[in-house]
């Protein structure tokens, strides 16, 4: 049988009082909780701690290992030959056992339980989910599956596969961040359940720009339609509506249509913007040609009116 230095692997004196041993186990199983540490090594770390912290905080226990005598970590020794006699019932084979099976013989418990002590919530994790613009407005359910680490009854670690179905209400935007309770790594010691966070990432659209709740839209009008104004069709989430553009509308104007973005989770919608784009053909009839050049000749706009002025006045 190896020997192994529960007092230095707590980092605690031999005569620590059970209030020290309590205190630097939680410091150290906060450290090296596998759901938690980012250290090399944490699990192997963390199953030593509370296999010592398990011996060390029982009295009888801490008496019958105290009773082992002093050894080098790693040695192989024997227990004093009434050792099992004074602190056990049991007939120990104990060329069969290692340390911990030792003293969890004593008193009948499972082989490496996972320890006492105070109970640690479990890991919480965030997962990003990626919905479409129409997904967001009328809601969706998406599908997750996760592996993360587990233990088992006896305190070994093993990978669980969890796969579930989360309902994304309508509402949910670009940058929106859900908590499911419950959801994530499962709590040591009665410490409650992790929770999962779902990062709501929209995908992106061809005709639509996304600003929380509201969204944005490029409008094209041929110049005639801006100078004299007309009504156009545009797309909504919801479904077209008829938009009227006022005459003398400008390049760069911004038309509202409220209510018609995504919804807000508290009710009511954002808004729908249509930035105004005006666009010239790419060609021309020889009739369209002649009518752009009546128009130029008795026109008196001057779009660049502004370059004539004298700077500073």
């Amino acid at each position: 049988m190896k020997y192994k230095d529960y007092y230095a692997i707590m980092g605690v004196a031999r005569d620590a009082s059970a209030d020290e041993i309590k205190k630097a186990y939680r410091k150290l199983a906060r450290k090296y909780h596998p759901d938690v540490s980012r250290e090399a090594g944490a699990e192997e770390k963390f199953k030593e701690v509370s296999e010592a912290y398990e011996t060390l905080k029982d009295p009888e226990k801490r008496a019958a290992y105290d009773q082992l005598g002093r050894h080098r970590p790693g040695e192989d020794f024997r227990p004093p030959p009434d050792w099992g006699a004074r602190f056990g019932d049991a007939h120990f084979a104990f060329d069969d056992l290692d340390l911990a099976d030792l003293f969890a013989g004593l008193t009948g418990a499972a082989r490496r339980t996972r320890g006492g002590g105070a109970g640690m919530p479990g890991q919480d994790y965030e997962i990003t989910a990626h919905i479409t613009l129409e997904e967001a407005y009328r809601g969706t359910e998406v599908p997750v599956n996760l592996t993360v680490p587990e233990y088992d009854g006896q305190g070994r670690l093993h990978r669980e596969r969890r796969s579930f179905t989360v309902r994304i209400p309508k509402g949910a935007t670009d940058g929106t961040r859900m908590r499911l309770p419950g959801r994530g790594g499962r709590g040591y010691n009665g410490g409650r359940d992790g929770d999962l966070y779902l990062n709501i990432v929209l995908k992106p659209h061809a005709l639509f720009r996304v600003s929380g709740h509201d969204l944005h839209l490029d409008l094209p009008l041929a110049p005639w339609e801006a100078v004299l104004g007309t009504a156009v069709q545009v797309p909504t989430p919801g479904g077209p509506v008829r938009l009227k553009v006022p005459p003398a509308t400008r390049a760069g104007q911004r038309l509202r249509l409220a209510g018609r973005g995504l919804p807000r989770p508290g009710g009511g919608a954002g808004d729908l913007y249509a930035n105004v784009q005006i666009v010239v053909p790419g060609a021309v009839s020889a009739r369209e040609q002649a009518l752009f050049q009546s128009l130029a000749d008795i026109s008196t706009f001057n779009p660049r009116v502004h370059f004539e002025q004298e700077p500073g006045r």
